[in-house]
């Protein structure tokens, strides 16, 4: 049943072929999925209990597709949300090219507004461009990086770690050390940009939830196939939720593309989480 559904929509596919590449290039990359999760976290003190989290990714701001006017109705729809604390998973630019995108869109960043702060971490192609450039843009825009580092939310004496991870790919980190960046006796959750290290961050036992971008779900997807090409890194958990032994994990298909700048069954996401004590 499955191969005969996938096999009819193929065909209306190629029915339409005329169809698809407008559809692929101008409305489904347009087309922003806001995905809504209830996540339970471990040991979370019930004066969290409802926090919202708003985890986007990969914008690759280049010039071409991420400009900074189509950044500005991606902060909106993330405003709309009202989240308590918004956090951007890396690959905020594609290649040096958008750098200057992203410095002249700091200003459309900084709208980006959360009471209990807004938090990222770079990517592999933030490091491939720039990262000290990505990292003066993104402290012009008022988002906190977490470059290997953990920020404590508080509510009177409850207390929930966010940890960042600097981009595994580009600097393999020493485990050890990460591990020791969730403070003991509080549940902690972690930013890494590619999501297949989730492996590596679980065996920790330190870590209640991962939020990850980086595979943009493929970015083209054949129905009863899958995604066709999937980077390094971002194979194994390419899109959506996970449960790797005690931990969460999660996988944005973030908002921006890269070359060949479509999307195909992989609609653009914001990922809009209500932690859960229980």
């Amino acid at each position: 049943m499955v191969r005969r559904d996938a096999l009819k929509v193929l065909l209306s596919l190629a029915a339409g072929g005329a169809v698809l590449p407008f559809y692929a290039r101008w409305v489904e990359p347009n087309w922003i999925q806001v995905q809504s999760l209830r996540i339970r976290i471990p040991g979370l003190d019930p004066a969290f209990h409802g926090m919202t989290v708003v985890h986007t990714s990969d914008l690759h701001l280049d010039g071409v597709w991420g400009t900074p006017e189509r950044l500005a109705s991606w902060v909106e729809r993330i405003q709309a949300l009202r989240p308590d604390a918004v956090v951007v998973t890396g690959d905020w630019v594609t290649t040096t090219a958008g750098l200057k995108v992203l410095e002249r869109a700091a200003p459309v960043l900084a709208r980006l507004r959360a009471p209990m702060g807004v938090f990222g971490v770079l990517g592999n192609h933030d490091h491939w461009a720039d990262p000290h450039a990505v990292r003066q843009a993104l402290r012009a825009a008022g988002v906190r990086e977490l470059k290997n580092e953990t920020h404590v939310w508080e509510i009177g004496r409850a207390r929930l770690a966010l940890v960042g991870l600097d981009d595994p790919w580009s600097r393999p980190p020493r485990w050890e050390e990460v591990a020791r960046l969730a403070p003991n006796g509080m549940p902690a959750i972690i930013l890494v940009h590619e999501p297949d290290f989730a492996d590596q961050v679980a065996r920790l036992g330190r870590f209640s939830l991962q939020l990850s971008g980086h595979s943009h779900g493929g970015q083209v997807k054949i129905p009863g196939v899958g995604a066709p090409f999937l980077p390094l890194h971002g194979q194994k958990y390419p899109e959506g939720l996970y449960r790797i032994g005690r931990m969460t994990l999660y996988t944005n298909r973030g908002l921006g593309m890269v070359p060949p700048r479509i999307r195909l069954f992989a609609r653009p996401e914001i990922t809009h989480i209500t932690l859960a004590a229980w």
